[in-house]
């Protein structure tokens, strides 16, 4: 049997070496509470991703319900101004033995009505005759050879153009002008 100082004097295998304890027995007990703080920390911190996952979820469906129902509903408004023009139309139809010129001013007011909830609604017609000719506003139907209007200028206009804010909605269908001499 080895005594006390032979085990002093032996040399050190550094890597099968266990550290060696405190003679109180503070580090045995230290250690598991530091183990016990660090799984209470993780399974608050997992806690907090499930919750946050959760909430971030729920946002994502009410988001995407909010944007359906703005969908379905966008035109609400639009609708609501198109109807009085609707009811004109109607109320034009079921007339009956009205003159020419009658039918023509109610026709008249009709369009009034309408192009007044276009402009209510940021829609303006493009203008086109006399002007030059924008591949981006207008849309060339017919080349004519003229000497009577400018080269490359809208003679007239066959289908009104319409805008909303900066926005095409339709090019004006035009005829454009050519000249031969050129």
């Amino acid at each position: 049997m080895k005594s006390n100082e032979d085990i002093q004097n032996t040399p050190v295998d550094p890597e099968h070496e266990l550290p060696q304890g405190d003679t109180n027995g503070d580090t045995v007990v230290t250690q598991p509470s530091e183990l016990d703080k660090l799984k209470s920390e993780n399974a608050l911190y997992l806690d907090r991703l499930a919750r946050m996952q959760a909430e971030f979820d729920n946002f994502r469906k009410r988001n995407l319900r909010e944007q359906q129902d703005f969908r379905d509903y966008a035109l609400t408004d639009l609708l609501k101004q198109l109807l009085p023009i609707l009811d004109s139309l109607d109320r034009a139809t079921k007339v009956e033995d009205v003159s020419a010129e009658d039918l023509r001013a109610g026709v008249e007011l009709i369009d009034r009505q309408f192009h007044d909830v276009l402009t209510r609604l940021g829609v303006v017609p493009i203008a086109a005759q006399g002007q030059p000719f924008d591949p981006s506003l207008h849309q060339a139907i017919q080349m004519v050879e003229t000497n009577e209007v400018p080269d490359n200028h809208v003679i007239d206009e066959l289908q009104r153009g319409y805008r909303l804010r900066d926005r095409v909605l339709r090019a004006a269908m035009v005829r454009v002008a050519q000249n031969p001499d050129k």
